[in-house]
C-alpha cells in the first residue's frame, strides 16, 4: 500500500477506534447501572464493588483506546510511523481485537465478529502501511527506470 492510501486508513482506524472507546465506557456504564440497580451479586460479592469495578474497567479501556486512536492520528498527520511503544500499543490492540473477536462469535454473533475483524483489519492495515524498513523519501520516483548500468570491462581487442 502506498502513501496515497496509508494516511487516509490510519485517520478511519483513529475515528473508528475513537468511536469504540466511547461505546466501550458508555456500555460498562449501562452494565454498571444494572448491577447496581438490581442488587446483583456474583458468588457473594458486593453489588456496589462489582458496579465500581465496570465504571473502573469501562474507564481503563475506553483510555486504552483513546490512546491507541491518538497515536494512529499522529501517525496520520505526520505520515509517519508510531514509534516503538506506539507499535507495541497497536499491536496489543491488533491482539485484543482478535481475540475480542473470537469470543463474540458465540456470545453475541457474527455481526460483532465482523465488526472486531474489520477494526482488527484497519489496525494490522496500518501497522504494515507504517512499516519501519519503509525509509523511501516522499520525492522517490518508483516508476522511474534505473540508470544504466556501467559498461563491463572487458579487455578490447587492438588490432595493429
Amino acid at each position: 500500500m502506498g502513501p496515497v492510501a496509508r494516511r487516509p486508513v490510519a485517520w478511519v482506524a483513529a475515528i473508528v477506534l475513537f468511536v469504540e472507546a466511547i461505546g466501550i465506557v458508555l456500555l460498562n456504564g449501562f452494565l454498571g447501572l444494572v448491577v447496581d440497580r438490581q442488587d446483583m451479586s456474583l458468588a457473594g460479592l458486593d453489588p456496589r464493588a462489582m458496579s465500581v469495578g465496570a465504571w473502573v474497567a469501562g474507564a481503563v479501556f475506553g483510555l486504552y483506546l483513546v490512546l491507541c486512536a491518538f497515536v494512529l492520528a499522529r501517525a496520520a498527520a505526520t505520515d509517519r510511523s508510531p514509534g516503538g511503544f506506539g507499535r507495541i500499543l497497536l499491536i496489543s490492540a491488533a491482539v485484543v481485537h482478535g481475540l475480542l473477536g473470537a469470543f463474540s462469535i458465540g456470545l453475541v454473533g457474527w455481526l460483532a465478529f465482523v465488526a472486531m475483524m474489520v477494526v482488527l483489519a484497519l489496525i494490522v492495515l496500518t501497522l504494515v502501511a507504517y512499516d519501519r524498513r519503509d525509509s523511501t523519501p516522499e520525492g522517490d520516483d518508483k516508476g522511474a527506470a534505473a540508470p544504466p548500468a556501467p559498461p563491463a570491462s572487458s579487455p578490447e581487442p587492438t588490432t595493429p
